[in-house]
C-alpha cells in the first residue's frame, strides 16, 4: 500500500464546558439540528487545548480553560477520532453563531436526553473522575 493509499483520519475536539452550578454548555447544531457539546476539527498547526478552546469561543462567544482530556472517541463510519476535554467558562456570555441555531446551558440530565448517544456520553464520561474513557461509535450510537 502506499503513502497515497494509506487511510486517513480527521482529528476533532469536544469541550464539555460546566459551570459552578454544574449545567454544561450544549449548541444545536445548524447542519443538522442535533444538540451536541461544542467542538469541531483540529488545526494542523494547533494544540488540542488550543483546539477546544478556538472552537468553543467560534460556536458560542464562550471563553474556556481547559481542565483534562476525558474520553477519545472513534466515529467508525467516518473515521473521525475526537479528543473530549472537560472545561472551564473563563469570560463571555453564550450565543448563537453561524454554527450553531441554539445555544443552552443545560443539566448533565437535559444534555444526556437532548444528544444522540455518541454525543451524550462524552458529557457523562466528562464528569466522571475516573481516567479517561476510550469509545467507538457509528455517528449516533456506540457501538
Amino acid at each position: 500500500m502506499s503513502e497515497t493509499d494509506t487511510p486517513r483520519h480527521s482529528v476533532s475536539v469536544t469541550g464539555v464546558v460546566q459551570r459552578s452550578d454544574g449545567r454544561v454548555l450544549a449548541i444545536k447544531r445548524a447542519d443538522d439540528g442535533r444538540w451536541v457539546p461544542p467542538g469541531g476539527v483540529l488545526e494542523l498547526d494547533e494544540t488540542p487545548q488550543d483546539g477546544v478552546v478556538r472552537e468553543v469561543a467560534e460556536e458560542t462567544g464562550v471563553k474556556v480553560e481547559p481542565i483534562r482530556l476525558t474520553g477519545v472517541y472513534k466515529n467508525m463510519r467516518l473515521g473521525v477520532v475526537t479528543l473530549a476535554f472537560l472545561c472551564r467558562p473563563i469570560s463571555g456570555e453564550a450565543h448563537t453563531s453561524d454554527e450553531a441555531i441554539n445555544v443552552a446551558w443545560l443539566t448533565p440530565e437535559e444534555a444526556l436526553e437532548v444528544m444522540p448517544e455518541a454525543r451524550g456520553i462524552r458529557v457523562s464520561d466528562a464528569l466522571q473522575t475516573s481516567a479517561p474513557f476510550i469509545r467507538a461509535h457509528n455517528g449516533t450510537n456506540l457501538i
